[in-house]
């Protein structure tokens, strides 16, 4: 027989030999998996373009999974744990490290499946996010704009979205945000920045994210000779972003544009006191669509003599801030209306056009000649912005002093 201390170094040595066994198989798997890197992926890929892959968030059994900005590999490890994605957080970690993931992984919204293995998660995180196309028509209002953005699939919360717009501190790097004049009548303060266009968002971008893509856009449009000019017309750019923002409800048409511009120019420059309210219908439009309701092209006395300092019938100059996001063709009118004008009134022809006048007499023939067109486009839709087509371009064009409202309502 043998002796106990032989059976005990036999043991020992039965254990270091089955160690040794792991550990080269070990090394060799690793090795191999390693080696067959490129054929994994690459067949990834192929299956992705066949479209093998294709998983959205109403796909069954997806698992959605938010990447952050600045997520580290163990973060998303945990992440994928909590939803059950993973078994072993250790061994993802390895396995991106060894596969170069660390650090490739992209920020956003990721839909996955839980029959994924470690190769697929890491390699469809590493893929770009679940993005919407979402087009902002120029003349959307900013409660316009929040509606447009979760009919797109957005999922942000609007009361912090409401906070990031009245939070200018947030996005002071932007130079024209920093010189935006605040007041308490102001309703929104970022609003009118939000430059209307096509963007591509993920749909669980916060609102700092969102209101970020705007500024970014906005700030390529606004040019330096516009800061220029601005000075030149004795306007801050913040005034010029108000004054575009009725400009653009009143019409989308450019040429329009420059001639409604200098209306709004001369009636500020004007000494006669009633002229230097815009009466503007869109300012009007503005707070109805605050109420919820339907816009129109004729209003009621009670609409006109809402209160508030946005209402360009009851007061003077600019309303306090945009009441719409311009476009360029509104922000190039307000810093160049159309020279050597005399015009002091306009209104809608009602075929999207635009008659203007230079005296109340005039102006008071022009209504009596389109006010007819105008009951064709009573109630603007709610789907469709301003600016989007020849109803919405209509709305409420005219313009007059304290005995023009009776002239350009309709009655209860």
């Amino acid at each position: 027989m043998l002796s106990k201390k032989i059976w005990v170094a036999l043991r020992v040595l039965v254990i270091i030999l089955l160690l040794f066994g792991f550990a080269v198989l070990g090394v060799f798997g690793g090795f191999n998996y390693v080696l067959s890197q490129d054929t994994r992926f690459d067949n990834l890929k192929k299956g992705l373009a066949e479209g093998k892959y294709k998983v959205q968030a109403d796909t069954p059994g997806a698992v959605t999974l938010v990447v952050e900005t600045g997520d580290s590999t163990s973060d998303i490890a945990d992440k994928l744990l909590e939803k059950g994605l993973i078994k072993n957080k250790l061994v993802f970690s390895l396995m991106s490290k060894i596969n170069g993931f660390d650090g490739a992984y992209v920020a956003g919204t990721h839909y996955l499946l839980d029959s994924y293995s470690y190769d697929e998660l890491m390699f469809f995180l590493t893929l770009e996010s679940a993005t919407v196309a979402v087009t902002i028509p120029e003349g959307t209002t900013y409660y316009k704009l929040k509606k447009i953005l979760h009919k797109a699939g957005l999922t942000f919360d609007d009361a912090e979205f409401d906070m990031c717009m009245n939070s200018p501190d947030m996005f002071v790097d932007y130079d024209f945000v920093s010189k935006i004049e605040i007041n308490d009548e102001r309703d929104f303060i970022l609003a009118g920045y939000l430059y209307p266009d096509t963007y591509m968002f993920d749909v669980n971008s916060k609102p700092e994210t969102i209101i970020r893509k705007f500024l970014n856009n906005m700030k390529s449009k606004l040019y330096d000779e516009y800061y220029t000019r601005a000075k030149g017309l004795g306007m801050s750019m913040d005034q010029v972003i108000t004054l575009a923002s009725v400009i653009q409800m009143e019409t989308g048409k450019p040429l329009d544009m420059m001639y409604i511009s200098a209306v709004f120019h001369n009636r500020l420059k004007s000494k006669d006191k009633s002229l230097r309210k815009f009466g503007s219908s869109a300012s009007i439009n503005y707070l109805i669509e605050q109420r919820g309701e339907k816009t129109t092209l004729l209003h009621t006395d009670e609409q006109l003599k809402i209160d508030s300092p946005y209402n360009t019938y009851t007061h003077e100059g600019l309303p306090p801030g945009p009441i719409c996001m311009p476009g360029l063709d509104a922000i190039s009118a307000a810093l160049y209306p159309e020279p050597g004008c005399g015009y002091l009134y306009f209104c809608a022809t009602g075929d999207g056009g635009t008659a203007f006048a230079t005296n109340l007499k005039q102006h008071n023939k022009n209504i009596a000649k389109y006010k007819s067109n105008w009951t064709k486009h009573e109630d603007v839709t709610e789907e469709e912005p301003h600016g989007e087509d020849l109803d919405d371009e209509n709305i409420g064009k005219h313009i007059g002093d304290e005995t023009t409202p009776a002239e350009t309502t309709k009655k209860n």
